[in-house]
C-alpha cells in the first residue's frame, strides 16, 4: 500500500467548491492531480463555472450565495453532505472572509477536506 504524504498548506489546492485537495486520499497518494488540474472533472458544473468566470473558487463570486447557486447546490453536492456532513457554504463563507491562505491553514491543521456540519 502507497504511503500517505504529510499535508501541505497550499492555497492553490483549494478546489472550485471550497474543498481542500491537499487532504484528500487520493490526491495523496497521487491518484488525482487536484480539482484545478484535473481535466477528467469536466462533468463539474462549479469548477466549469468558474473557470468560465476567472474565478479561483466560488468565494470570488459576488452574484450568489453558495446555497442559492444551482452550479453549487445540486443533488450531487446534496448527497455528498448528507454523507459526509460536509458544510462546502461554510467553507466557502470562511474563504471569503479569511482567504483561501488562512483556509489551507485551517484544513490542514485539522486535517479535513471542508468543514463539517455542526
Amino acid at each position: 500500500m502507497t504511503q500517505l504524504n504529510s499535508s501541505e498548506s497550499n492555497p492553490s489546492l483549494v478546489a472550485y467548491c471550497g474543498l481542500y485537495c491537499g487532504n484528500c486520499k487520493r490526491y495523496m497518494r497521487g491518484k488525482c492531480p487536484g480539482c484545478r488540474e484535473n481535466e477528467k472533472a469536466n462533468w463539474c458544473k462549479t469548477r466549469k463555472c468558474c473557470i468560465e468566470n476567472g474565478y479561483r473558487n466560488c468565494a470570488d463570486c459576488l452574484t450568489t450565495q453558495p446555497e442559492n447557486c444551482p452550479k453549487f447546490s445540486n443533488w450531487v453536492s446534496s448527497v455528498f453532505e448528507f454523507i459526509f456532513r460536509s458544510d462546502r457554504p461554510a467553507s466557502i463563507r470562511y474563504i471569503r472572509e479569511h482567504g483561501a491562505e488562512n483556509y489551507a491553514v485551517r484544513m490542514c491543521a485539522s486535517k479535513q477536506m471542508v468543514f463539517k456540519k455542526k
